[in-house]
């Protein structure tokens, strides 16, 4: 009896051993993810209200919250921490054990890295990207292109360290900080089944439009002032709490933040209010899903979502399934004359759903439609692709570019501003986030379709804005459960099967040809 009691006495003392491990690990976890907002913050001041003179200033502040970050992440006794939690893991539930495989995906992806990369790396993409702002808006690749080259080089070389640890390629190195476990190899057949699928799409969609009015200009100018007001109220329909958030203007539209601090950025044109709307709506799907994420999980890897395919479905859904919808926007024609003050004859339900559903070959990724938008994405997918193999070198990107959209996408810019310069990700070192934007689509259409299927409630709601019922299905099914399952994991749970381009083509078919 002594003998057994001893023995559990040791097992009961080793199992506390082991969670006090595990309670460490939550500590230390809490404090990086601290960090990661404070950068978010100080990310979102850099794109909106910094004065140009500040950007030295703040690319140092910045390099050195990654390397305060990188070093407390490296810690050895961190890896102590994670080899003792899992000798426990059998004993966790399943939030706590998603935890714990999250934050060993983590330190494997950090452990990759030198501190020397980490710091050039930081340094070099807030550079660079400060230079695309003035190249950009002058159409001047060449002057980007020195320090463009640079990023390259570091993203290649981090490409390959996380390559070596995670026993993968070095591009599905950069696809894995995105969307975790995901692989060329299961991205490359659905792509090549849209590419099969689109172009003889587009040509009928087209054809189609031509058997109908054309959309009718507007009259404008829409002053900024009255557009950001009518985004702020159509904020305000689609749920978001701006006690926790706020609308601002940026190069690129974005989503930023902390959940209890969501920071929505668009950018306007006074000649054409359309584009920035439904700009303010996707971010505003983004801000939406962060506030939705499991509080009791908060700054806690498991509390994030489980890849930016599933954020990216949540901007999609919101944006492209239910704000082009003709219930949605007949709902708030009203709002939209209300807010210019016209009497412009063009501002019609019928008419603004022209516009939103017009299909044309177009150049600008963030402003095409549903049915061209992948050929966009997808180009940008193997042009990554080829960037990080080193076969194709940063100088060839302007041609290379410009064959792609002839080939994808059937137009050719005849300038880099509205080629690859258009796009702000690869020369903050974004690579490997492209196929994510697609990836988010597909699930966006999957899921909004099983919404649907699951309360008939949903679209008669939205044509009266409510927007309660969408979220009360979304809630339990996606933003509730952060990443307590993988991607394909969690579109299989809500939806009752796995991923595929079905939903997605059967909604093009559904909107742009009426079968």
């Amino acid at each position: 009896m002594v003998i057994l009691g001893s023995v559990s006495s040791f097992k009961r003392r080793a199992e506390e051993i082991l969670m006090k491990a595990y309670k460490e690990l939550e500590d230390r976890f809490r404090r990086l993810a601290l960090i990661d907002e404070v950068r978010a913050v100080l990310g979102w001041d850099w794109a909106t209200m910094m004065p140009k003179g500040g950007a030295g200033s703040r690319a140092e502040q910045l390099s050195e919250l990654s390397l305060v970050a990188h070093e407390l992440m490296l810690d050895p006794q961190l890896e102590d921490l994670l080899n003792e939690a899992e000798l426990y893991i059998d004993k966790l539930d399943d939030w706590h054990t998603s935890n714990l495989l999250e934050m060993r995906r983590l330190w494997l992806h950090n452990s990759a890295l030198p501190a020397t990369l980490v710091e050039a790396l930081s340094k070099a993409t807030s550079a660079c990207e400060l230079c695309w702002r003035d190249a950009k808006s002058e159409d001047d690749f060449v002057g980007v292109l020195p320090k463009f080259a640079v990023v390259v080089q570091l993203v290649r070389e981090k490409a390959q360290a996380k390559a070596d640890a995670l026993s993968v390629n070095p591009y599905d190195a950069l696809l894995d900080q995105y969307e975790p476990g995901a692989r060329a190899t299961h991205i490359d057949p659905v792509f090549d089944d849209l590419i099969d699928f689109l172009p003889s799409l587009t040509d009928r969609v087209i054809e189609h439009q031509q058997t109908f009015e054309p959309a009718r200009p507007f009259k404008g100018p829409f002053p900024v002032a009255n557009q950001r007001e009518l985004s702020k109220r159509l904020m305000g329909v689609v749920g978001f709490p701006f006690d926790h958030g706020r609308l601002d203007e940026s190069h690129h539209p974005f989503s930023g933040g902390t959940p209890e601090d969501l920071r929505i950025t668009t950018r306007y044109e006074e000649a054409n209010f359309t584009s920035a709307l439904m700009a303010v709506l996707h971010e505003t799907g983004h801000a939406l899903y962060d506030y939705g994420l499991p509080e009791a999980w908060r700054r806690q890897p498991v509390g994030e979502a489980p890849g930016m395919s599933i954020h990216e479905s949540q901007s999609l859904l919101i944006e492209m399934q239910v704000c082009r919808s003709p219930e949605f926007i007949r709902s708030i024609t009203p709002m939209i004359r209300d807010a210019f003050g016209t009497e412009d004859p063009a501002l019609t339900a019928d008419n603004l759903l022209r516009h939103y559903h017009c299909v044309e070959r177009s150049l600008i990724r963030v402003e095409a439609d549903e049915v061209t938008y992948p050929s966009h994405v997808i180009l940008r997918y193997r042009l990554e692709k080829l960037i990080i193999s080193g076969e194709l070198p940063p100088g060839e990107l302007p041609g290379a570019w410009r064959e792609g959209m002839r080939e994808f996408v059937g137009v050719e810019p005849s300038d880099d501003r509205d080629g690859c310069l258009q796009d702000i990700h690869w020369y903050g070192g974004d690579f490997g986030y492209f196929p994510t934007y697609m990836l988010g689509a597909l699930s966006a259409a999957q899921l909004f379709e099983a919404a649907k299927r699951d309360d008939p409630k949903i679209l008669p709601s939205i044509a009266s804005r409510d927007f309660g019922p969408l979220y009360a299905w979304l809630r339990p099914n996606v933003h509730s459960l952060g990443r307590l399952f993988p991607a394909p994991a969690l579109i299989n749970r809500a939806t009752g099967n796995k991923l595929s381009t079905a939903a997605f083509k059967a909604h093009l078919n559904a909107r742009y040809l009426g079968c």
